[in-house]
């Protein structure tokens, strides 16, 4: 079986590692990966990154399967181009893939179906907007429409920095076109959850629970990132959460869906509030998180593309994951300066001692060595007996890797480590 991955960063390599493990995969190609897809035994990196040519590239290599990883690909339809070739494809059809798309629509999907989330408006004037915050309370949330490679979410604490960051978003369009539209949204306080799930037009199947780290500091601080670490499983999730999860999320989730012919098969990342008055969802993600997809499938103990499969044949409902017991811990290790503006190039060493899986994210390989090429460089991933074990096992082998300039949190998943 040849399979086509989509997309460049550490979840992708992620996919590529976990797919290879099945003896049944032949070659997996990645569109354009990294130096860590490109050092996989198994897998050629594709330098193609427009949706047509990746279509036409898996009609002519006769690819088997498709993964598109990155949300503005699947929000520019890649899902439909590999259907129209026949290719079979985990992914949403653009229509479904704007429930990520905008931020705007997504709410109103949520709102129309009883899915339980914080009170919002949607806004495409500027002085409306305006008008709405000299009523609101405060903190609130600002949220660009479009897609914003997970930055586009603005907390203000009083009207002087809801304005500010209104202008920001609406008049300085710091995220471009994903500002034309805004959401302003009550701002909700408690602990945030990730839980991905395969999805296969019928049945929606939950993964394990995730917590990411999305501020670049210790403390959740800082300006947001595309994230900085999880852990797996989140230890607020318990029964009870599920539960309310179920019945107020995903069930009429999976109903919303099918009433709107949004049918699909690929995967609905949900994003999560919980706090004493309940479960809350924030967004709909809808393809594989990052670093999330690296913690969750380090526990997986099931064959991925079985559950793959299961979700394009439509048969979801026949089979169930098995996991490892105990926890996993991801930090990633960035260039400093991220998320502003960061120097490339720098060589990276200490790989080769990590007892870890090491994930790469943004670095080419030169000359059979690593350098630095993004701002989110690479993943450490370990696991654990317990979320303890599986932290220690992490930071052990990140203090092993190193790179001019590089940045991680010391508190993923729990305090800093003595």
């Amino acid at each position: 079986m040849k399979i086509l991955v989509t997309g460049s960063g550490g979840r992708e390599h992620a996919l590529v590692k976990k797919l290879l493990q099945n003896p049944d995969v032949t070659k997996v190609y990645c569109a354009p990966g990294n130096g860590g897809t490109e050092s996989e035994e198994g897998c050629e990196n594709v330098p193609l990154t427009d949706p047509q040519d990746l279509a036409d590239f898996a009609a002519a290599n006769q690819i088997d399967m498709a993964l598109p990883g990155s949300e503005d690909m699947l929000v520019a339809g890649i899902a439909d181009r590999f259907k129209e070739k026949g290719i079979p494809v985990l992914g949403p059809h653009r229509a479904a893939a704007l429930l990520e798309g905008s931020k705007c629509m997504a709410k109103d999907f949520m709102k129309k179906y009883g899915i339980k989330t914080a009170a919002y408006g949607n806004f495409t004037d500027y002085d409306e907007a305006r008008e709405y915050l000299e009523t609101a309370g405060f903190p609130i949330v600002l949220k660009a429409d479009g897609l914003a490679a997970g930055k586009g979410v603005l907390i203000c604490a009083d009207l002087a920095e809801a304005v500010d960051a209104l202008d920001t978003l609406m008049k300085g369009r710091a995220f471009g076109d994903a500002g034309d539209s805004i959401v302003i949204e009550e701002f909700l306080t408690g602990v945030e959850a990730s839980i991905l799930s395969f999805y296969d037009g019928k049945t929606i199947m939950p993964l394990l629970s995730a917590k990411d780290h999305k501020k670049i500091l210790e403390g959740e601080t800082g300006p947001n990132t595309g994230g900085m670490g999880v852990i797996s499983p989140n230890p607020h999730v318990d029964e009870r959460v599920m539960d309310l999860f179920n019945t107020e999320i995903l069930e009429p989730t999976r109903r919303g869906l099918d009433k709107e012919g949004l049918n699909f098969a690929g995967v609905i990342f949900f994003g999560l509030m919980i706090n004493e008055k309940g479960v809350y969802l924030l967004e709909y993600n809808l393809r594989m998180g990052d670093p999330e997809t690296q913690a969750v499938l380090s526990l997986l103990d099931s064959d991925l593309l079985e559950l793959i499969q299961a979700s394009i044949e439509g048969r979801l409902d026949t089979v169930q994951p098995e996991w490892k017991s105990g926890s996993s811990c991801c930090v990633v290790i960035a260039s400093g300066g991220y998320p502003g503006s960061y120097e490339k190039g720098k060589k990276i060493t200490g790989i080769g001692s990590s007892q870890s899986d090491v994930f790469i994210a943004g670095a080419k390989l030169e000359n059979g060595e690593l350098y630095t090429s993004g701002g989110r460089v690479l993943n450490v991933v370990a696991t654990g007996a317990t979320l303890e074990e599986a932290r220690r096992n992490c930071y052990a082998d990140v203090s092993r890797i190193s790179f001019e300039n590089s940045v991680y949190r010391k508190d993923i998943g729990g305090p800093v480590l003595d």
